[in-house]
């Protein structure tokens, strides 16, 4: 069965461009042109991925995000005119994983798709499981647990989680995660890593202030504790 990708979209001929370039790929899509009907469509149709627009009537990308974010971990693509790194931050901190601005190519947001996809669905042939005192990732199953509570990772922090966890003590720079998580270092994209360290950190961590498993390396990035 094709996967279902929902785009939320109020510019109705990129809805037809981008709709296309998908369904030639191999996707079957959904559409919203508003904030408000992308949250029922998304409800009724659980796609696999969300191409999400920022500038939308009703209700804007923002809060379309943070609504999809309490309910769902199905990874979010926000699509945007806006240029400024604030937006991109603030998305990223609402639980995007990723982020394209226009003007783009319908490519390279096919790829984007597939890339994310791709992370969110996690890779069958590693059966591992990295654990570190209560915190526990199970590469195959794609999930992960604090003690006996599931956690509700976006792929993304769920693959930059598994990069600090397989290689404990070792400090990343950002682009060396971001390289890792997405497949290329997008330039200016680096601190966008911060973003997803704060927001796992929230999710992990009993003081997020006071990490004891995402250690930032002043000057460096990040790694995760040895010997926990």
């Amino acid at each position: 069965m094709a996967r279902k990708i929902l785009i939320v979209e109020d510019e109705k001929k990129l809805v037809a461009v981008l709709k296309a370039y998908l369904e030639q790929a191999g996707f079957a899509v959904v559409t919203a042109n508003d904030g408000q009907h992308a949250l029922t469509v998304f409800r009724h149709e659980k796609p696999a991925l969300v191409l999400l627009d920022l500038n939308l009537p009703i209700l804007d990308g923002l809060d379309v995000c943070r609504a999809l974010r309490k309910e769902s971990a199905a990874p979010i693509i926000m699509v945007t005119a806006r240029v400024e790194e604030t937006d991109r931050l603030i998305g990223l901190e609402l639980g995007a994983d990723d982020y394209i601005s226009k003007p783009f190519s319908p490519r390279e947001v096919v790829a984007r798709v597939r890339a994310v996809l791709r992370r969110s669905e996690g890779e069958p042939t590693r059966a591992e499981t990295l654990s570190a005192d209560e915190l526990t990732l199970d590469l195959t199953k794609h999930s992960a647990r604090l003690k006996e509570r599931e956690l509700e990772l976006t792929p993304t922090e769920f693959d930059l989680l598994a990069v600090l966890m397989h290689n404990p003590g070792r400090a990343f720079t950002r682009l060396q995660l971001l390289d890792r998580v997405q497949g290329e270092a997008f330039d200016g994209y680096e601190r966008t890593i911060d973003t997803h360290i704060k927001n796992l950190r929230q999710k992990i961590e009993r003081d997020p202030k006071n990490p004891r498993y995402l250690l930032t390396v002043f000057g460096v990035g990040y790694k995760f504790a040895e010997d926990i």
